[in-house]
């Protein structure tokens, strides 16, 4: 069975950075997709960024030029680089991979 486990959230200023990751195991190959959402306060869930198979992205236009998606195979992990945060960016942020989803971790961007 699939389990990912997101880490790398905190809190942290606008205009900062973090670098969220996403550790899948249970698996004996390697993840080539996935995606990040998030899912502020009061909202719906969310794509941020996706990443094919084939290794082209996606990013939602709030998050374009700012976030970097992007994988490392060998260690079957899954990266969100994000920079030049803004206090709209606030959510819990979900690894999505596989048909699996993990339990988020929390992002707040506040001064």
């Amino acid at each position: 069975q699939v389990q990912l486990v997101e880490s790398g959230g905190g809190l942290v200023q606008p205009g900062g950075s973090l670098r969220l990751s996403c550790a899948a195991s249970g698996i004996t190959f390697s993840i080539n997709a996935g995606d990040w959402y998030r899912q502020a306060p009061g909202k719906e869930r969310e794509l941020v960024a996706r990443i094919s198979s084939g290794g082209s992205t996606y990013y939602a236009d709030s998050v374009k030029g700012r976030f970097t998606l992007s994988r490392d195979k060998s260690r079957n992990t899954l990266y969100l680089q994000m920079n030049s945060l803004q206090p709209e960016d606030t959510a819990v942020y979900y690894c999505h991979a596989l048909a699996s989803w993990g339990k988020g971790t929390l992002v707040t961007v506040s001064s």
